[in-house]
């Protein structure tokens, strides 16, 4: 997919890979390599998982391979939990006296 200079784009790149990794941090945090996601607007045309350049809303320019053109956020809090909703009426009557309060 080519993707046109100037689109906003989430990059991704290797900082330091686990040979690299400090010796004082957790052994599990050694095992992986400390990655970057960045995202911002790219600086020429480009294909999804070439070495692009960017530059960041704050004015940096970073390199990284293209992930992504026009990223969005895709998490959401999980499932319903009934009591979460339980927990929420039960405050309400305890602070406010219930329905009645304005």
């Amino acid at each position: 997919m080519m993707v046109k200079k100037g689109t906003w784009v989430r990059i991704h790149d290797i900082v330091l890979t686990s040979a690299e990794r400090s010796p004082n941090i957790p052994e599990d945090t050694k095992e992986v390599p400390l990655e970057m996601w960045t995202k911002g607007f790219l600086q020429g045309d480009a294909v999804v998982g070439d070495v692009v350049k960017v530059r960041t809303i704050t004015g940096r320019d970073v390199k990284g391979k293209l992930v992504e053109a026009n990223p969005h956020y895709d998490h959401d809090y999980g499932r319903f939990v009934p009591e979460i909703l339980e927990i929420g009426l039960q405050l309400k009557e305890l602070l406010w006296g219930g329905d009645d309060h304005e």
